[in-house]
């Protein structure tokens, strides 16, 4: 297991995308860390950053590799090795060198203009999402034979959480203005792991006051010590769900 991963994380990071993403990670929070005149308006502008880029290239650029090595993936199915084991591996291969890139691109850069509780949070988010988009992506790969399909769904998931969601949650909010929702509005918000992540971040720099009393219901919330543990358990279960059931349909899927 140890080899195959060495192997992955060996082919990833001489992968020139991966280089152009670790490059344009850190040329975009050096920049925003260095014009920003106060380091609240840094962290949200790296958090817009972060929650816009790197659940889309964890997402397609994990489909993309999984389906281009399908045929190094027939190779070690042909090994006496568990197909469980191989998965793992692959998994633990691309997430560790996409996390890396990560770290290398922006998280050095978060530590050096923001190295307290919030540049803490702000890397940790980063990594916990690559890390849960690279695992819907393992299932999205599974679940598509065909490569462009399987990017398609790739592309209309990360335009879902990013975007649709949101779209979903105002409608919501509207038509059911008159009614007491709010305390609803905090267990739709651990469906996306983007607005998660977002929510509880805002919520550790009092911008809650803003958002009126749906922000208070979230400070209520998100602010404590609980909640915050209850988010990140959360953002993990985005890793580990998702992974364990691609890897199920790996282990019996006839390929």
């Amino acid at each position: 297991m140890y080899k195959i991963i060495k192997h992955i994380m060996a082919d990833i990071l001489r992968n020139k995308v991966i280089l152009s993403y670790t490059l344009l990670l850190a040329i975009a929070s050096f920049s925003i860390f260095a014009l920003e005149d106060t380091s609240s308006k840094g962290i949200l502008s790296m958090l817009n950053v972060l929650l816009m880029v790197v659940p889309l290239f964890s997402l397609i650029f994990s489909t993309i590799y999984i389906y281009n090595s399908s045929e190094f993936i027939e190779l070690l199915l042909s090994q006496p090795i568990p197909r469980k084991t191989i998965w793992r591996s692959l998994y633990f291969g691309l997430s560790i060198a996409m996390s890396l890139a990560f770290f290398l691109g922006s998280g050095i850069w978060i530590l050096v203009f923001q190295a307290d509780y919030l540049g803490f949070m702000l890397l940790l988010i980063g990594l916990l999402l690559t890390l849960g988009f690279s695992s819907i992506a393992f299932l999205t790969a599974l679940l598509a034979k065909d490569k462009a399909k399987g990017i398609g769904i790739s592309i209309f998931s990360w335009l879902f959480f990013a975007i649709i969601y949101d779209g979903i949650i105002l409608f919501l909010l509207f038509q059911f203005s008159d009614y007491p929702i709010e305390k609803l509005m905090i267990f739709i918000s651990f469906l996306n792991p983007i607005d998660l992540a977002r929510i509880l971040l805002l919520m550790q720099l009092d911008v809650s006051a803003l958002m009126g009393y749906t922000g208070a219901i979230f400070k209520d919330f998100f602010g404590t010590q609980m909640g915050i543990i209850i988010s990140y358990l959360c953002l993990i279960m985005w890793i580990l769900v998702p992974f364990k059931i691609s890897e199920n349909i790996f282990a019996k899927k006839d390929l």
